[in-house]
């Protein structure tokens, strides 16, 4: 069931998607060559705690760690730990904030120094997708406009949508109905209503859409070790454009 939030509660989900946006455009700015992603994941815990968060992600269902970092084919999840990025990686970094007992999430993908060019468009093409869907968050539409709109951008530029994982409402809880494929299901699922707060999240594989879960149980990797992109806000529904909460 849809959760319709009143102003009061949009305000709280406000405050911590503020942290979140904050925190990835603080993340963008040091991660260089030589860093390794379990210092990108104390800088970001210090970071939520110091603006008054605490991480959302760190103790969910077991998760090890207070952001996600997903490097070159892993899709998402990706545990931070000893791996020092490289000239030529791009890493995925999925944030999830608490903030009095309301929730934020987002995510980005950044170039680790040059890239290639194949990884620049992948990059590209998964954040015009993001907002392609972004823009159809709007009261009246339903789930399937923002899918649709995603997953065209995504294959008329020659990428795949990953089918196994999707976007989700988010607010008072972290994970929230309804679903929010990337793709064209089914139906046109669930209306849109002014209120809502969801989180439209693309995950873009520069090869297959088919990933598989590795065995440390979490990150999710292209089945084919080709790249993969993965870009998230978390978006108020409302009656005429969409606020991204997370935008800062």
């Amino acid at each position: 069931m849809q959760e319709i939030k009143n102003s009061n509660e949009i305000n709280y989900i406000r405050q911590a998607c503020r942290i979140v946006g904050e925190l990835l455009d603080f993340l963008k700015d040091i991660i260089k060559p030589g860093v390794t992603t379990g210092w990108l994941d104390q800088k970001a815990e210090d970071f939520i705690r110091r603006k008054g968060g605490t991480p959302a992600f760190k103790g969910y269902n077991g998760f090890p760690a207070s952001i996600c970092t997903s490097v070159n084919e892993e899709v998402i999840h990706g545990i931070p730990g000893p791996y020092r990025l490289k000239e030529g990686d791009i890493i995925s970094i999925d944030v999830g904030v608490n903030k009095e007992g309301y929730f934020g999430d987002a995510a980005i993908t950044v170039a680790v120094g040059n890239i290639s060019d194949e990884k620049r468009r992948l990059m590209k093409v998964t954040e015009e997708a993001l907002y392609a869907g972004i823009s159809k968050a709007v009261a009246g539409n339903h789930v399937s406009d923002i899918s649709v709109a995603v997953q065209r951008v995504v294959e008329s530029n020659g990428f795949s949508v990953v089918r196994d994982y999707v976007g989700h409402g988010v607010g008072k809880k972290l994970h929230e109905e309804p679903p929010i494929p990337n793709f064209k299901t089914a139906g046109r699922g669930p209306k849109l209503y002014s209120g809502m707060t969801i989180a439209i999240e693309p995950m873009v594989n520069a090869g297959t859409y088919e990933v598989f879960v590795k065995d440390d149980n979490w990150t999710v990797v292209t089945r084919d070790g080709k790249p993969s992109a993965h870009f998230e806000h978390t978006v108020l529904v409302r009656e005429g454009e969409p606020e991204i909460l997370t935008l800062v």
